[in-house]
């Protein structure tokens, strides 16, 4: 009887602890425990995104002890954030290390159940900062400044290429004096970029242009042109020699500076009567720079120099320039018809016969444009010119041998 009472016993234990459990299973308004959730954001002390390292969470009172253990350990991202789930709710020390070294810690940080915490690590708090030895706050603070700097530099970097753009863009679409405007803003902010004077010149060169074809149509002078034009020349100078200055001057912009220099010359040359010779000269020097600066464009920057020669009447200069265009590239059509309009004023007239003979080199250069381009804006005018001097297309063109250096 004795062991049957304890049997009794131990089933109501049991029934009783199963009842007990149904009863409150059966409450209304209890719960399930729910897990936390957290997300952050680390920066150091100097208010820089943390990249990489991770973010810990322990419950343990020492966690700086060799046997520490953490409960969780989520990875900061490329962008100083992490985040983490599945966390049990209480109360923890949240560390950020990195390399395995303990870097910033935040003590009692409670996470009730189904929460979504935000715990940032930022270690410019004063709490942090003050922690720090004398020699490490004041590295901080150098740092700070040197970075300081750095930030204002490339505000005003991004500044001037904000201007840089707008006065392209001005100049592209004909807007000469808003381009002038910004790019005398930019050079004001730092004179000692090639860049900008160019492009300064640029703009200058498209207003003194725009003037100069405004005082032709209305067939009235404009006394400012010459000084529009030397305020072009001026920039593509300042742009010249400051490139030249520089530990690696650039070859494009050489090319390109001196090629713009040369029309800016050719133009102002051409504003005088009779045209400034001495000007002239420089503008052919420009050309012939801007050539060798860049090979891959000289036949462009030597048509040029033949088209402001022509401009001037010079043409035997415009002749031997147009040469050199061909020998650089001999599919330049525009060279061919520029040579054959410089020797077709050489043509002579027999008297007793009134036939006209011009230069061989004329005729080739005519007919090597209409072999390359046979429907080309100058191809009926150079018809007209071969049969009115009784030439027939039947020669072939041979583009100059380049002259060895």
């Amino acid at each position: 009887m004795k062991s049957m009472k304890i049997a009794n016993m131990r089933i109501a234990g049991w029934l009783a602890a199963g009842f007990v459990g149904l009863i409150m299973l059966a409450q209304p308004g209890s719960v399930l425990a729910q897990t936390a959730t957290v997300h952050g954001h680390i920066q150091n002390a100097a208010g820089q995104a943390v990249t990489n390292g991770e973010v810990r969470l322990t419950t343990d009172k020492n966690p700086g002890a060799p046997g520490a253990k953490f409960e969780y350990t989520f990875p900061v991202d490329g962008n100083g954030d992490y985040k983490g789930a599945d966390i049990k709710p209480g109360t923890y020390i949240v560390l950020f290390y990195q390399q395995g070294h303990s870097i910033d810690f935040l003590l009692g940080q409670s996470f009730a159940s189904g929460e979504n915490k935000t715990v940032d690590i930022d270690m410019t708090r004063p709490e942090y900062i003050n922690k720090m030895s004398p020699a490490d706050r004041e590295a901080l603070e150098e740092y700070k400044k040197k970075n300081a700097e750095v930030v204002a530099a490339n505000a005003k970097i991004q500044n001037l290429n904000a201007l840089l753009k707008t006065a392209r863009v001005d100049t592209a679409a004909g807007n000469f004096d808003g381009a002038v405007k910004a790019m005398t803003d930019a050079t004001t902010a730092k004179p000692d970029e090639p860049i900008l004077w160019d492009t300064l010149g640029d703009a200058q060169l498209g207003l003194a242009n725009a003037a100069g074809k405004t005082a032709h149509d209305n067939k009235t002078p404009d006394p400012s042109l010459g000084d529009k034009y030397h305020a072009a020349i001026t920039s593509y100078q300042k742009a010249l020699s400051l490139n030249a200055a520089s530990p690696k001057p650039n070859p494009e912009l050489i090319a390109a500076a001196n090629n713009q220099l040369a029309q800016a010359l050719g133009k102002l040359a051409m504003n005088t009567q009779p045209p400034d010779a001495a000007m002239l000269k420089d503008s052919a020097t420009a050309y012939e720079t801007a050539a060798k600066a860049d090979p891959t464009k000289a036949g462009m920057y030597y048509y040029n120099e033949a088209a402001t020669l022509f401009n001037v009447n010079d043409v035997d200069g415009a002749a031997i320039a147009a040469d050199k265009a061909i020998a650089a590239d001999p599919t330049r059509v525009d060279a061919y018809y520029l040579k054959g309009q410089s020797l077709i004023q050489k043509a002579t007239v027999d008297p007793a016969t009134n036939k006209i003979t011009a230069p061989p080199d004329c005729i080739a250069a005519y007919q090597k444009y209409l072999e390359l381009a046979p429907n080309g804006p100058h191809a009926e005018e150079i018809k007209g010119i071969l049969q009115g001097i009784g030439a027939t297309v039947t020669e072939q063109y041979k583009a100059p041998p380049t002259k060895k250096k």
